[in-house]
């Protein structure tokens, strides 16, 4: 879905920002999209890498059907490149694929059913990368009456947005950091992106909070805070901000675990720029 065919079988993939042009035999930035011979393929399609039972709490939404459960499903692959990512073995591992199950989209929608739960979450990974995949299974859990929610980096098209608004009911979407700097040089893409993603879902009328993942000597600097609590004030004083701690993993196993000082400091700005809800995560 969502791509367009260009010269000499050339493709032009526009589900996520970085609208990747992709010549025969090879793959987008994410690994999981590839071009064979002028024909954009999904490689995850029904191809599970994790799925289980949660508390809505995890993804984390706080707002949303508070203390029901949700069915957690990802394939391998992810738009972004970050070194501090806390899912690293399923968003980078590009073996991942070997590693597979296949999971039907109605069988999600009847395991999500049987296990007693309200929503499906499309997480993990980055569930842009596998969006005909969570199309499909979305469409099925809106016909069993289950909610879906996409857990995000945010970076997906405006067009992708709008094809999935109808069966999506709800998002966490990360902001990182309000650094072009930030997003270019440590996860390998743009911030405005992201921040157009943020208006739109709401503007649509999904229900959003947000993730910022504290990394000290990275986004932890009072400016940076203020902007991000400034920004989601100006989206939505309602609009939960989750402010989660970071520990080292992937390619950062170098810095610290971010000090509770930082977290609370983080949360008094928040609370300062007007936001309603402000939560303390992984303490």
């Amino acid at each position: 879905m969502l791509y367009e065919k260009l010269a000499q079988d050339q493709v032009c993939c526009q589900l996520c920002a970085h609208h990747c042009k992709i010549a025969p035999g090879q793959t987008g930035i994410c690994g999981v999209r590839q071009n064979k011979q002028g024909t954009l393929y999904s490689l995850v399609y029904a191809k599970a890498i994790a799925c289980q039972v949660d508390p809505v709490e995890k993804k984390p939404l706080y707002h949303f059907h508070p203390g029901s459960k949700i069915y957690s499903i990802a394939t391998v692959g992810c738009n972004f490149q970050c070194g501090f990512c806390q899912n690293w073995q399923i968003s980078q591992n590009s073996q991942g694929l070997k590693d597979s199950w296949e999971l039907s989209p109605r069988q999600i929608v009847d395991k999500a059913k049987a296990c007693g739960c309200l929503s499906i979450a499309y997480t993990y990974g980055e569930p842009t990368v596998f969006f005909e995949y969570a199309y499909d299974t979305a469409r099925l859990a809106k016909q069993e009456n289950l909610y879906n929610v996409f857990v995000t980096n945010g970076y997906m098209s405006k067009e992708a947005i709008s094809l999935i608004r109808p069966y999506l009911d709800a998002a966490n979407i990360d902001l990182k950091s309000f650094r072009q700097a930030f997003y270019r040089d440590i996860c390998r893409a743009e911030l405005e992106p992201v921040l157009d993603s943020i208006r739109l879902m709401k503007k649509l009328g999904i229900w959003i909070e947000i993730t910022t993942l504290i990394i000290p000597g990275e986004n932890d600097s009072l400016k940076e805070l203020e902007n991000i609590a400034g920004f989601i004030a100006e989206v939505g004083k309602d609009i939960p901000w989750h402010i989660s701690r970071f520990h080292p993993d992937y390619k950062f196993l170098d810095h610290q675990p971010t000090a509770l000082e930082s977290l609370e400091k983080a949360k008094a700005i928040g609370e300062k720029a007007g936001l309603r809800y402000v939560y303390l995560g992984n303490v």
